[in-house]
């Protein structure tokens, strides 16, 4: 199978190099330092128990344009940078090539392709309708058959520790789902291709409450760590920022569950679990501390646009999310500053 990893990060480095052990021809799309070291030595994976893997036969580009149609089309950047690569999407596709998003938070695709019995819902009331903290100017949409998408939920753990190499801290899921619900012989086939790579993905039939249940931690961990600077185990055993995350868990749930989604866990063994994890930096309290743009709208964002198409009141997310956008300009701002200065010699 020909597979293409848009995005050679730390998800999308540990995938390439597992498909690539299996025998499949992958192309991993990087840029910078990260292009430059997969081009001369291949991809490295530190695997969770100490071993190490070396893929020297990935090939790396930097320009998506310069590929023919693949197999298999992996979308594994942030959110915010899916619409910059939208345009350059389509010269991958064959009639049967598949797209595997696996951005966190609220899809672009969430109204499309919806399952039958969404058809007298509320859900099925927004059919085909554009998430725009996600899509804002229907970039993505326009480019992208949604007939070709299989939804994906990432949870494994990983960091790109230097350029070329990635390291995979916990975690082999990524439970996979049609978007229409139904079981397709292409993700049995794309399932099967998971597992002979050590990975496990289950198909699902509801891949949208999938997609909420991790969603459920996302939107409300994340952003508090990001304003307070600690740990998922600081805003778990803390009781003011706890009972916060509980207030944010409560009104996404009352979102979701009025548009189908069915929570498989409960809310406070939701956040046991994320108490459990311990001393970890979440993803958007790293991008803050390393002076990137923070993945905001998809994870925060689209979860208020949502309540407000259900007539659903979120507060209490609407308060962090307008705290975590100021921080995300400030840290912007500052970011600029510091580049305009001039070098001292």
């Amino acid at each position: 199978m020909k597979i293409c990893v848009i995005g050679a990060g730390a998800i999308g480095g540990l995938l390439g190099v597992k498909f690539a052990q299996t025998g499949h021809e992958v192309t991993l799309v990087a840029r910078g330092p990260n292009l430059q070291a997969i081009a001369r030595d291949g991809m490295r994976l530190r695997q969770s128990d100490g071993t190490e893997v070396h893929a020297r036969q990935v090939r790396a580009v930097g320009a998506i344009e310069d590929l023919p149609p693949q197999d298999l089309v992996i979308l594994a950047v942030k959110a915010h940078q899916v619409e910059p690569v939208a345009r350059a999407l389509p010269g991958l596709f064959h009639a049967q090539t598949i797209l595997l998003p696996m951005q966190n938070g609220i899809p672009w695709w969430y109204f499309q392709r919806l399952p039958e019995w969404a058809e007298h819902t509320a859900l099925g009331a927004l059919e085909n309708r554009r998430v725009l903290a996600v899509d804002p100017h229907g970039a993505i949409a326009s480019q992208i058959d949604p007939e070709r998408i299989v939804g994906c939920v990432v949870y494994p753990a990983a960091e790109l520790a230097e350029p070329g190499v990635v390291r995979h801290v916990e975690g082999d899921r990524f439970p996979i789902g049609e978007l229409d619900g139904l079981e397709s012989d292409r993700a049995r086939r794309l399932s099967a291709v998971f597992e002979a790579a050590g990975l496990k993905a289950p198909l699902l039939g509801d891949i949208r409450s999938e997609i909420w249940l991790k969603l459920w931690g996302n939107l409300t961990f994340n952003p508090i760590s990001a304003l307070t600077h600690s740990t998922l185990v600081d805003i778990c055993q803390y009781a003011p920022t706890r009972q916060l995350a509980a207030d944010m868990m409560t009104e996404a749930q009352n979102v979701a569950e009025r548009l189908g989604v069915k929570f498989r866990v409960s809310l406070d063994r939701r956040i046991a679990g994320a108490e459990k994890v311990g001393r970890h930096k979440t993803s958007m309290l790293q991008d803050i501390e390393l002076g990137r743009d923070p993945e905001i709208d998809a994870l925060v964002g689209a979860v208020i646009e949502l309540g407000r198409d259900v007539e659903i009141p979120t507060p209490h997310i609407e308060a962090v999310y307008a705290l975590t956008k100021l921080l995300a300009r400030t840290v912007r701002e500052e970011r600029v500053y510091i580049r305009a200065q001039p070098v001292a010699v």
